[in-house]
């Protein structure tokens, strides 16, 4: 039998843990890395889960987190134990339980914050709920393969330890979109970085480049000659390269770069392409989007020609 037969075909993770724990979190944490999260679920009907192939007619099963708690229906720990028993005797599945756990004291600030009712407290106080349903999770925790407390986490915490403790050897590449754009037609609204490049001489006042864009060598080169482009292009190259690695290893999907100028048609659009090109070179792949490239060039636009 070969190695890849012996190998798990399927990924199960199972998340418990007490309410405001941060089970939300963790679910929606690994549906971004890939994994199919669903919550709620009766543990007596995995099976009928499982048997369900995936969307789309893949025959390829992405690992799959299933949530559960005290509100789940049929919630009876001693049976979820023993039925985690037998889904980890099949060969074709690979099963780990998570348990998210906090203190109390935390927890009752948490539900105070929200002003949540503890579904264990009826007209108590929420400690009341708490204590019990931490004495009604005890056996789940003890049985847990792992076991995260949340007390001392904000979300962004439960997620980068969700992402260090299940994430797969290579992580998922952020997608890098560099966009140039013009000031005098509106900001991009979905930028995460916008760097102004009206600190450039402005080609739009010069005889033959006017018709032209950043994509033209001859624009190219009138920018190069500004004493000041060579610098800027080296710091905002070497801050890009330092920040996007770290974007992705906080789980950020996109990342959105944006070059503007007064029209969107000149300085922006050089700029934006050399970035790209330094970013192909340390091996990204961004994908480029130019505003306002195909835009009628205009001196009211524009503005005063700077002498």
């Amino acid at each position: 039998m070969s190695r890849e037969s012996e190998e798990p075909s399927q990924r199960i993770l199972l998340v418990t843990g007490l309410l405001g724990a941060g089970k939300t979190t963790a679910l929606r944490t690994l549906e971004d890395m890939g994994w199919e999260a669903i919550d709620n679920f009766p543990i007596r009907l995995l099976d009928r889960l499982l048997e369900t192939k995936p969307a789309g007619g893949r025959e390829d099963s992405a690992p799959m987190a299933i949530g559960f708690d005290t509100r789940t229906r049929g919630f009876a720990p001693a049976l979820i134990i023993e039925r985690i028993k037998q889904l980890g005797e099949r060969t074709d599945l690979s099963v780990t339980t998570l348990f998210l756990d906090c203190a109390g004291t935390e927890l009752e600030r948490r539900y105070n914050e929200t002003r949540h009712r503890h579904p264990l407290s009826e007209d108590k106080h929420a400690a009341v709920g708490i204590a019990a349903e931490r004495e009604l999770l005890e056996p789940l925790r003890r049985w847990a393969d792992v076991v995260i407390s949340t007390t001392q986490f904000t979300s962004n915490d439960l997620s980068q330890q969700i992402r260090a403790q299940f994430a797969d050897s290579s992580p998922t590449p952020t997608t890098v979109t560099i966009s140039s754009f013009g000031f005098s037609r509106g900001m991009p609204p979905l930028s995460d970085l916008v760097f102004d490049m009206r600190f450039l001489e402005n080609p739009h006042w010069v005889e033959g480049l006017r018709p032209l864009t950043g994509k033209d060598a001859a624009v190219g080169e009138y920018i190069r000659r500004d004493p000041a482009f060579s610098e800027a292009f080296a710091r905002i190259r070497d801050l890009l390269l330092l920040l996007i690695p770290r974007f992705q290893a906080q789980g950020k999907a996109y990342v959105n770069i944006a070059f503007g100028c007064t029209g969107g048609r000149h300085r922006s659009v050089f700029m934006a392409e050399q970035i790209a090109s330094a970013l192909r070179d340390a091996g990204f792949s961004p994908t480029m989007l130019h505003r306002n490239l195909a835009s009628r060039p205009a001196d009211l636009l524009e503005g005063a020609q700077q002498r």
